[in-house]
């Protein structure tokens, strides 16, 4: 693919996420894809087929994107708990964020297709971020800040607690007070206690 071309479907996918990011996924249609990049229904089907392609491009953009709050960070200069609750905050603010955000549409796009296991990508997220937080955990846990027996359980719970939250910000709303208290319990059910 020529860099013209490469541009080209680059300028496709992150319009679409905008796209995705009002409508949704099941209420996108190739025709809001042509209108909102200003091509052809050819010029986007030489790139894409259907809108389930698009938006897997769009995943795979966001994956690519995300942000890692854990990169940039010496591990000798920061201790886990700061990474932890910095991780947290973060995600505090992604909750609180009124934008119009993927969420809808990623839950969509999941609940309307199969999708095996092996291929999920929320899974392959979550999985990660569970690694990311047991190794934070357990470095807290030798370095005497946090107190835990089960470090991938607590990851795991932490991650569905969020999870939870996600879910709950996008359908009936959550307050600032909610996820305060919410990330709070996380976070003392980790402190070692003196």
């Amino acid at each position: 693919m020529s860099d013209k071309s490469a541009q080209k479907k680059k300028y496709i996918i992150e319009t679409a996420r905008e796209v995705f990011k009002v409508k949704g996924y099941k209420e996108v249609t190739m025709k809001d894809i042509v209108e909102a990049c200003e091509i052809s229904r050819g010029g986007l089907y030489l790139y894409f087929q259907s809108t389930r392609e698009l938006f897997e491009e769009v995943l795979k953009l966001e994956q690519e994107d995300g942000e890692d709050v854990f990169a940039g960070s010496n591990p000798e200069e920061v201790m886990p708990s700061d990474i932890l609750a910095l991780f947290l905050k973060e995600q505090k603010k992604e909750l609180l964020n009124r934008k119009p955000s993927l969420n809808k549409a990623i839950y969509e796009y999941f609940f309307a297709n199969q999708i095996p296991a092996k291929d999920n990508l929320l899974k392959k997220q979550f999985d990660a971020a569970v690694y990311i937080i047991e190794k934070l955990i357990d470095a807290g846990v030798e370095n005497g800040e946090f107190y835990c027996e089960d470090s991938r359980g607590a990851a795991r719970n932490i991650m569905y607690v969020l999870e939870g939250l996600k879910i709950a910000s996008q359908t009936r709303g959550v307050s600032e007070a909610a996820v305060d208290r919410e990330m709070m319990y996380v976070m003392q059910g980790l402190i070692a206690e003196d």
